[in-house]
């Protein structure tokens, strides 16, 4: 340890109280006397000609005595450069070297550095709609913390960005933002680049968000149906696409990609699904549908428009229309999705089953997803009424 380094821990204790380290005296202001305190051993004042006074601190260090100015006597009181003096010292007792101590702070990557190079392993195993719907929630993570380096940043820290998020982009894009970032620091944990159990986004909870639940009861789904058949003559292939969807559970994007060579039977091999490859199954009434589409002949895609697939804008287009005609202006393509899931619940059908019929990964999800009407929920406790007034007793 030099004088380089003492002078690294004096400028650490002083920004602990929130002093800047003063310069050094010009050369021309040479040093009169150096008055050395009683009470604390290695703490002095230096008083210059020109009548400015200096408190310094002297330290032994590698056998050899190192004065360090503290700072000058009109920035720091003598109590707060005594403070400063005193830590110091015990500092250097114990043979602590600041140089080291920032170098090993150093050698951990910064946050924008260490964001790069998750992004640049990560990207690649995203679909390409994760991939696209990522790149617009990277903007929000450049601007998070730069210039920190990722073993500086606290829960504290990812707090205060997350309710500066929610604030300005809405509760839904910061939950998606936040879990980007909570997943980077997993991976930062991971690859060994943090100490385990050091993620700062654990223990910060996510927005919680206003669940949109809309299941079309059999008469909506009536008028829809007559409402695709008004329609159909216009776009052909996206109505037959919109039937093949609400009669299998499909998500947009696995029906805008289905392929020939993906339907067997009464089966859909989806092998580029949301969570993976998975299998659809066919009623008759999608088997139906699908027998009825012309083939392109240049395609494999099952829908398309030209000499291109089905795009899911398109998709959307043709669904805004029909939901027109419907009167169902609140409900969105995706709560067909619920709508099958729910109808299949009020068949008695099991939620291990239904999670299988929508290629969910977890039951919990399909839970969500599988929501029983007032009818059908005032029919189950007249059935249940019923039974138990009989086994009761009551009224007989």
């Amino acid at each position: 340890m030099n004088a380089r380094s003492l002078a690294g821990i004096v400028a650490e204790e002083l920004a602990t109280i929130g002093i800047e380290p003063s310069g050094y005296p010009s050369e021309s202001d040479s040093v009169r006397r150096t008055e050395w305190s009683a009470r604390w051993p290695g703490f002095g004042v230096r008083h210059y000609r020109s009548g400015r006074r200096v408190y310094v601190v002297q330290a032994r260090m590698t056998g050899k005595v190192r004065t360090v100015t503290i700072g000058d006597a009109r920035v720091v009181t003598r109590a707060q450069a005594a403070d400063v003096a005193r830590r110091v010292l015990l500092r250097a007792e114990v043979g602590e070297n600041p140089a080291e101590a920032r170098a090993k702070v150093r050698s951990c990557p910064t946050y924008e550095a260490f964001l790069d190079e998750y992004w640049s392993k990560a990207e690649p195993t995203w679909k390409a709609s994760t991939r696209a719907r990522n790149c617009y929630y990277r903007c929000h993570l450049d601007r998070a913390f730069r210039r920190r380096f990722l073993d500086e940043i606290t829960p504290a820290d990812v707090k205060r960005w997350f309710a500066q998020m929610t604030s300005s982009v809405g509760p839904a894009a910061a939950n998606r933002t936040f879990e980007l970032l909570r997943s980077m620091f997993n991976k930062a944990e991971a690859w060994g680049v943090l100490a385990e159990c050091s993620n700062p986004c654990t223990g910060v909870k996510a927005n919680k968000l206003k669940r949109h639940q809309c299941v079309l009861s059999e008469q909506e789904l009536n008028r829809f149906g007559e409402a695709l058949a008004e329609i159909e003559d216009s776009d052909p292939m996206a109505v037959a696409a919109i039937r093949v969807l609400a009669l299998t559970g499909c998500r947009k994007s696995e029906i805008c990609d289905l392929a020939w060579s993906e339907v067997r039977g009464r089966r859909l091999l989806l092998h580029d699904a949301k969570t993976g490859p998975r299998t659809a199954w066919l009623g008759e009434a999608a088997q139906a549908v699908l027998a009825r589409l012309p083939r392109h002949t240049d395609l494999d895609h099952v829908f398309w428009r030209g000499d291109a697939r089905l795009t899911i804008s398109r998709l959307d287009e043709c669904y805004y229309r029909a939901r027109a005609r419907a009167g169902l202006a609140h409900v969105r393509l995706h709560d067909l999705r619920h709508s099958f899931a729910s109808h299949a619940a009020s068949m008695s059908e099991t939620l291990p089953m239904i999670s299988r019929l929508l290629g969910h990964t977890s039951v919990k999800m399909t839970a969500r997803y599988a929501h029983l009407d007032d009818a059908c929920v005032v029919d189950a406790a007249e059935r249940l009424g019923e039974l138990l007034r009989k086994a009761t007793g009551e009224g007989l």
